[in-house]
């Protein structure tokens, strides 16, 4: 009975014949606004082993370091006992505030800077958090510097941190500019006929990328090359300067490819300058890996949240009033926060909106972006809410979100550059087979798997950058793009020379892409669901100089050879700098600077969000509460689509991290001294192969003519959102049980 029970059928409710009855690239086919579905150019150096991610780049003759992280939540140090770890055969060095590098610190990046937090490492013998960067080992060999690390002792003057939401010395300071209020919310709240009133929970999430965190630092007299994992190489060349006090012009900071970004590798860690302050005060490269378990605390993170939502309805279903508030958790010196509820009160049309975000300072490291930072958390709570007054309505759930669709910003009234909501849930739900949904806690049940199906709206706002390229062009139809922005495992590369290819008429074979390289024209950071926009948008540019010079059609049968003859040269060149709407007129300057400015979203004149509908069938063993996801549909409308192919890849990562987010996903925080119980992958759950048996993501037809000159909306974020509450509105329907706190694990439904 006992293998009976644990067996799975995972076999769909629906055929997958029925349910995928249209494939998503058939339904690409038919949309003229999605590019060719090519193959990634870079994937054969990828599985052949040949593309050099930073770990790979040799340099002459290096040392190696390791990171001493603190084992305190809070406190001081009071003394390093260092002799066993001298004694240790080929050390170099061992630094700490005792014996502090000549470095210093950069702007923090939530205030416009380019690092990780505000305040300096090593510059003081305080300890902010468990797991903080304390000391610094090099040796000879990497197994020589562990072993002195290892041997290393600091002592500690330790105090009680205050490291969790229920903890009694944390601050909270309210954000009154973060607030949005429109009408008269606590009367139209109190007048709704029908209203719920819930709060939320999201679990901390860290970044564990395949790619470990890792930095080479090489001087040759006093040029630096820099070797690290990142999403801006510009944002760390500039910032690296301040940090070492040197020019700029002196550091080259390379990074071809990135394996797995996401947020985690947009701000210059704390370690960069270290490393490079070590290798010019020993003469010599050094290397650092950083070990998994250090990566937990030594980089950024996603905060955990706790929120509330009022929403009030009639009873017809048009929403009358929504509140969305929030807390955040940051640490003691930054004030990082990401205020979800700027795009939550966006969703749907509401006569009163108001939101109110707080912040909670505690003992832990700051907090940073992770995929979708603020629509990821804050669509558990408001898209659960939304699940809950359909209820209490008794309508169906997709027929209340399309009910309270709206083509303005319900905000401001400003206008959507384009909104494809309505046809999402269409598309998705036809896919999905909703039709045979019923309302009925339980309805679906088969033998020992309770069955239950949800829905959520998903989304996220189409935002920009300045960017600046460079496009050369030659007479054998051959063309190089360099730009300094990446490819985060997202597809850039091919996206791009997809986009040169069909701008100057040539084929995707005769275009070489160059990125992640600080010497490069600067380009946009890769994050933000920004990169594709900002980087076609300035290539267009540059297409269309060239084109005008060498007297070609777009699209037309050009004769490159007979263009280049009348020119009177063999080659042309083009420099093209692309400014956003809502920008300031020197922004793209101002990428030389290491600042970059993101636009986009809820603006003055418009507002751009690219929009979806996710599905979920969720299975719960009704002796063990196992939870399966045997099947997820999502359905996403983001204007052009550059490659049917990496855009679906992009939509399906996010779907499965959204599975990850709900059921597996949640950095442990011992109360008592700030420690993540969890830091290694085999206690830190991810979702794996068997996590998710079938899912589909179509692409759905729209053309904004309005939000940039590509028509790109970003796809690298919108697969997450919205997943997390799609499967807890599904275990609803099918145990009775409403769970508002996530991840949702076996244990809680049975103290459910």
């Amino acid at each position: 009975m006992a293998d009976e029970t644990m067996t799975f059928d995972q076999t769909p409710t629906q055929d997958v014949e029925t349910q995928n009855k249209v494939a998503s690239a058939e339904r690409a086919a038919e949309n003229a606004n999605v590019g060719a579905a090519i193959s990634r150019v870079d994937g054969p150096l990828k599985v052949t082993g040949q593309a050099r991610y930073a770990a790979d780049f040799s340099v002459p003759n290096p040392l190696y370091a390791h990171l001493v992280i603190s084992t305190v939540g809070k406190g001081r140090i009071t003394g390093i006992d260092d002799g066993a770890a001298r004694r240790v055969k080929g050390l170099r060095e061992i630094y700490s505030h005792a014996n502090k590098l000549d470095n210093g610190s950069a702007p923090f990046f939530a205030a416009g800077g380019q690092a990780q937090q505000s305040w300096e490492p090593f510059a003081e013998p305080d300890v902010r958090f468990y797991g903080e960067t304390v000391g610094l080992v090099v040796a000879e060999t990497i197994l020589g510097a562990r072993e002195a690390a290892a041997e290393l002792v600091f002592e500690y003057e330790s105090q009680d941190p205050a490291a969790v939401f229920s903890a009694s010395g944390v601050e909270r300071q309210e954000m009154p500019d973060k607030s949005t209020t429109k009408g008269d919310f606590d009367s139209a709240f109190e007048a709704a006929p029908v209203k719920i009133d819930s709060d939320y929970e999201t679990a901390p999430n860290v970044h564990n990328a395949m790619e470990l965190f890792a930095t080479t630092a090489h001087w040759v007299g006093d040029k630096l090359t820099v070797y690290v994992p990142s999403q801006w190489v510009k944002g760390f060349q500039v910032g690296l300067a301040e940090e070492l006090g040197i020019d700029e012009a002196n550091i080259e900071v390379v990074c071809p490819f990135v394996g797995g970004g996401f947020g985690g590798k947009g701000s210059l860690f704390t370690w960069v300058s270290l490393i490079a302050a070590a290798s010019r005060d020993l003469g010599r490269p050094v290397k650092l890996y950083v070990t998994r378990e250090q990566g937990f605390t030594t980089a950024s993170f996603r905060a955990e949240t706790r929120q509330s939502v009022r929403l009030g309805a009639a009873q017809d279903g048009v929403f009358q009033a929504l509140e969305h508030t929030g807390e955040e958790l940051t640490s003691r010196a930054d004030n990082y926060f990401v205020n979800g509820q700027d795009a939550t009160i966006r969703m749907y049309q509401a006569d009163a909106i108001r939101t109110k975000l707080t912040t909670v300072h505690a003992d832990r490291q700051t907090p940073g972006f992770m995929r979708a930072p603020a629509e990821t958390p804050y669509f558990f709570g408001l898209e659960s809410a939304v699940d809950e007054i359909a209820r209490e309505l008794d309508m169906d759930p997709v027929e209340l979100r399309i009910k309270n669709d709206t083509m303005v910003d319900p905000v401001d009234g400003v206008p959507y550059t384009s909104r494809s909501l309505k046809e999402c849930f269409r598309q998705g739900a036809e896919a999905f087979g909703w039709s045979d949904y019923t309302p009925e806690i339980g309805s679906k049940n088969e033998g020992e798997w309770l069955i239950g199906w949800g829905v959520a709206t998903s989304t996220y706002p189409t935002q920009m950058s300045p960017c600046t390229v460079r496009i050369h062009l030659d007479v054998s139809g051959e063309a190089r793009l360099q730009v300094a922005s990446h490819d985060v495992g997202t597809g850039a590369y091919t996206v791009l020379t997809q986009a040169v290819a069909d701008e100057l008429g040539i084929p995707v074979e005769k275009v070489r892409v160059e990125l992640g390289d600080s010497r490069l024209p600067p380009g946009t950071i890769a994050g933000g669901s920004i990169s594709t926009a900002s980087n076609v948008s300035a290539i267009m540019i540059a297409c269309e100089r060239i084109r005008q010079r060498l007297g070609l059609e777009r699209g037309g049968d050009n004769d490159l050879a007979a263009a280049f003859e009348n020119f009177g040269q063999g080659g042309i060149e083009e420099y093209a700098e692309w400014n956003p709407p809502g920008a300031k007129k020197n922004a793209p300057k101002t990428l030389y600077n290491g600042k970059v400015t993101i636009v986009g979203g809820p603006e003055e004149s418009y507002t751009a969000f690219a929009f979806g509908a996710i599905f979920s069938e969720v299975r719960i063993n009704r002796f063990t509460h196992e939870i399966r996801v045997p099947r997820m549909t999502g359905a996403f409308a983001a204007g052009r689509i550059m490659n049917a192919k990496t855009a679906k890849s992009q939509y399906l990562g996010g779907m499965v991290w959204g599975i990850g987010h709900a059921l597996l996903e949640a950095a442990e925080v011992d109360p008592r001294t700030g420690a993540y119980m969890n830091d290694n992958i085999s206690e830190y759950l991810v979702p794996v192969n068997a996590d998710v048996p079938n899912m589909d993501a179509i692409i759905v037809p729209e053309v904004d003519d309005k939000v940039n000159p590509a028509g790109v909306k970003g796809i690298g974020e919108i697969g997450i959102v919205g997943v997390a509450a799609s499967i807890a509105n599904a275990v609803h329907h099918a145990t009775g049980t409403r769970l508002r706190r996530i991840p949702i694990r076996p244990e809680d439904l049975i103290q459910a």
